[in-house]
């Protein structure tokens, strides 16, 4: 016959609290350079700029005759006008050639035995970018705490600059036995953040690891017989709270081992995600030094949602006509979760939304 269970829960902490001790966990990893390339995703420590107008001379936007624009002022189908010297063409990306101001589209122009014609007017700039058109040292490109993204990569590295200084929080993350893909997804979710994720069994481990920012485990959160991952932290660290005020969930634990925070998150798909959406995320964000707004699209509900007071919880919605409905509340099955477009949270001290009431529906990772 077994014997007691290892861990117990003694109470649901309000995630408020949670969240206040959160923020006396987590600071700020150290800063690091990175090249642009390798940076993606990852939350930038200092403003981006260039150190001199870009691009340094004007360039061609299109192909075509680059010509200076006074010369052509009252050119047109009807009423050609020479032009000597004879135009020089410019393909786009191109550096203007000296006295010229804008660039006339490859038809616009016809070079014969009498010389070369314009056929079309310009405008000065016409198809010309300015130089420091695309970026000022005065402007930056992208500011600290913020995200770099694809398109931005691509615009640094257009504007010639190679790196960059960033954060990037080392986050291991523990599967116990049976929950490799909670796991997995946890890890994208995380990964999502800026994160150097690494994926690990042995949570001993992890927990003994003084190289690490953030240790994140699912599964043996709870009060089974085989559960014992908040028992573990308890040896090795501290649990700070073991139980949280959320719905689903309730079982996740936080602590610290070795300097850093540890996540512990429970092993069904539903009770992680909802866990790491609301402690998960702040955890990363302070370790990142992000300062992305938690903000999601305002859509009106079309089904009212109904809330226990005291949990904050977590709904599954999926977009119905110009609004939101529920998909679940408590457990969310498979299919609700695999029906959602996203989720909205119901604060704790709330009974819930009326059908109409405006929600704010953020993504899934």
């Amino acid at each position: 016959m077994k014997g007691e269970p290892t861990q117990r829960l003694s109470r649901l902490t309000p995630i408020a609290d949670v969240l206040a001790r959160v923020a006396t966990l987590a600071r700020p990893v150290a800063v690091r350079e990175a090249a642009v390339a390798d940076a993606e995703g990852r939350v930038l420590a200092a403003d981006v700029r260039v150190t001199a107008p870009w691009p340094a001379g004007a360039i061609a936007l299109r192909d075509g005759w680059a010509v200076r624009a006074e010369t052509v002022a009252g050119a047109g189908s009807y009423a050609p006008t020479l032009l000597a010297p004879a135009p020089a063409w410019v393909d786009a990306g191109a550096g203007m050639p000296v006295a010229t101001d804008a660039v006339l589209p490859a038809d616009a122009v016809t070079i014969n035995a009498q010389g070369a014609e314009a056929h079309a007017s310009a405008t000065a700039g016409d198809g010309v970018l300015a130089a420091g058109a695309d970026a000022a040292p005065d402007t930056p490109l992208r500011r600290a705490s913020e995200r770099l993204r694809a398109v931005d990569v691509a615009a640094l590295q257009a504007a010639g600059i190679k790196r960059v200084t960033i954060r990037e929080p080392r986050v291991r993350v523990v599967a116990m036995p049976g929950c490799d893909a909670v796991a997995l997804a946890i890890s994208r979710g995380v990964a999502a953040h800026g994160a150097n994720v690494i994926f690990v069994r042995a949570l001993e481990r992890a927990l003994a690891d003084e190289h690490t920012d953030l240790v994140i485990t699912i599964g043996g959160t709870g009060e089974g017989h085989n559960d014992g991952s908040v028992a573990l932290l308890a040896r090795m660290g501290e649990v700070h709270v073991h139980g949280f005020g959320i719905a689903p969930g309730e079982t996740a634990a936080l602590g610290v081992a070795k300097g850093h925070p540890v996540l512990m998150l429970p092993d069904r798909l539903d009770a992680a995600l909802a866990a790491f959406l609301i402690v998960g995320r702040p955890l990363l964000w302070l370790l990142s030094g992000s300062t992305d707004a938690d903000t999601g699209v305002r859509l009106p509900l079309a089904r009212k949602i109904v809330s226990t007071v005291g949990l904050a919880e977590v709904i599954p919605v999926r977009r119905a006509g110009d609004g939101v409905e529920p998909l679940a509340s408590g457990h969310w099955p498979l299919q609700a979760l695999t029906r959602a477009d996203g989720w909205v949270l119901v604060p704790p001290e709330s009974e819930g939304f009326a059908a109409g009431a405006l929600v704010e529906m953020r993504t899934f990772p």
